[in-house]
């Protein structure tokens, strides 16, 4: 099952992208895709739907949002071998656990915007995990897994300096407005039966950037979800960034490729669909 949510930000309504390829409306079934409607199952209550009944939406001109309305936004850092690599950065024995302002989403296509006296903004291909149940104190993977409700893309963007060179706190660096382009969809998690066999990509100006595999990750998502249930509850509707491959700009020799205005950002994850995004300045 492919959910997603279109229309105007903050206007969003629900959807579904049918095995055709056509955009059916969800209005009349439910409400939105959020915690609400996870936690009252309501994955398995859309199986149940007749797909072709559905009305189908006119895609021309329709802006794609995201794909949940997300509650908190939990990132891992350093989750790939290679990415630690590039950074210079030694493998984490246990995940590195900050947040993100929730309000830092917006849909997959919407505008990327470099804060105010940024030099040093950076794009980061991340598996997206969304919550479907309560997440408190599990003991295994197996439990871990089935609180997931999908799997969506995000681009966890990051301006460096904020986050490294400002006092030590990686929120900084991470919070500032248009910095989670997430969707287009939300993947039930039926569909995604290996997280651990995704490859991620990343383009800048037409030029691959990240070329990874979740396979490379330091903590796998069972693991991340079971680990982070011990120290915070994981509701429906939160959402976990899983880390990013090696590739960023960070990374790269000087003179870094950080973001500027006019830029244009492409990234995709096997079965999860595309982003693109154009760079402006706030």
């Amino acid at each position: 099952m492919r959910l997603l949510r279109v229309g105007a930000p903050g206007r969003e309504a629900p959807a579904l992208l049918d095995d055709g390829g056509r955009l059916r409306d969800l209005r009349g079934v439910v409400d939105d895709i959020d915690g609400a409607f996870l936690a009252a199952d309501g994955l398995a209550r859309l199986a149940a739907v007749a797909v072709d009944d559905l009305p189908v939406l006119d895609r021309t001109d329709l802006r794609v949002g995201p794909p949940v309305r997300p509650g908190k936004i939990v990132c891992i850092g350093l989750n790939y071998r290679d990415h630690a690599a590039e950074t210079g950065a030694p493998l984490p024995s246990e995940p590195v656990v900050f947040l993100k302002a929730p309000d830092t989403v917006v849909g997959p296509d919407d505008t990327v915007l470099v804060p105010r006296g940024s030099t040093k903004t950076d794009w980061e291909v991340e598996l997206a995990v969304v919550i479907g149940r309560p997440a408190r104190y599990l003991t295994s993977a197996e439990e871990a897994l089935a609180c997931v409700a999908g799997y969506a893309v995000a681009n966890d963007v990051s301006e460096r300096e904020f986050q490294l060179e400002r006092g030590g706190q990686w929120d900084k660096g991470k919070s500032c407005e248009t910095f989670n382009p997430f969707g287009p969809w939300l993947v039930s998690a039926d569909e995604i039966p290996d997280p651990q066999n995704l490859g991620l990509r990343l383009w800048v100006n037409g030029r691959l950037r990240q070329d990874g595999s979740t396979k490379d990750m330091v903590f796998p998502v069972a693991e991340i979800v079971r680990y982070l249930s011990w120290f915070m509850v994981l509701h429906p509707g939160d959402v976990i960034n899983t880390g990013t491959p090696a590739g960023v700009a960070l990374g790269q020799p000087d003179p870094k490729p950080y973001l500027t205005a006019g830029d244009v950002i492409e990234l995709e994850i096997d079965g999860l669909g595309r982003q693109r995004q154009v760079v402006g300045q706030a």
